[in-house]
């Protein structure tokens, strides 16, 4: 198998981009993207470490609860997780970051590219409370890049469509693949009672 190594190889097997793509891409959020993040529950972010090692986690919440502090600079909140910290040590090391919005049920999606900086600022942390329970830290983007994406990733793959989703029996629970996994010692179910247990206990 043979690999693509330069730009211009790669651009030899696809058309040039049309003017619309190319300038659609804005340097700072407008009132649509505000609208949409202010409407959105979950974004994608994207991260790599000091040596190039890619990560993408998902973060999820009520929607608007990534703030827009100004029209070049977002927060988005910490909620309890597994303190594993890979985006968080990412931006550390990496400050580069890509954000992909979602709103569910709707086709297109807002991608945001820049750069972030990890922050513990009470105020800014209280501010971002839920049920009273502030972020652990927060991760400020200054937003260098920012655009619509188009529908047909989630045309092709019926995201959306429940019709087309497979019956969730067909896939094993978290408790089963943990078991499988980690090789524990005790029950799928027991694992799942505890997962869910967690989520009742840690959401924020």
């Amino acid at each position: 198998m043979q690999f693509i190594e330069t730009r211009e190889q790669l651009r030899q097997h696809y058309k040039a981009p049309g003017d619309l793509p190319l300038r659609k891409e804005l340097k700072a959020l407008d009132p649509h993207c505000r609208n949409f993040i202010a409407k959105s529950p979950f974004v994608l972010i994207g991260s790599s470490d000091g040596n190039g090692n890619g990560d993408v986690t998902p973060k999820g919440d009520r929607p608007g609860f990534v703030a827009v502090l100004d029209d070049n600079t977002l927060a988005i909140p910490d909620r309890p997780g597994n303190n594993r910290l890979d985006t968080l040590e990412n931006v550390i090391a990496n400050p580069a970051v890509g954000l992909l919005f979602l709103i569910p049920g709707m086709n297109e999606t807002l991608r945001v590219n820049g750069t972030a900086r990890i922050t513990a600022d009470e105020a800014l942390r209280l501010e971002l409370a839920v049920d009273g329970k502030s972020p652990a830290s927060v991760m400020i983007v200054t937003v260098n890049a920012c655009y619509m994406h188009c529908a047909k990733a989630f045309l092709r793959s019926a995201l959306w469509n429940p019709e087309a989703w497979p019956p969730r029996a067909a896939m094993p629970t978290l408790g089963e693949i943990m078991k499988d996994q980690l090789a524990l010692a005790e029950q799928a179910a027991e694992a799942d009672r505890r997962l869910e247990e967690a989520y009742r206990k840690t959401m924020w």
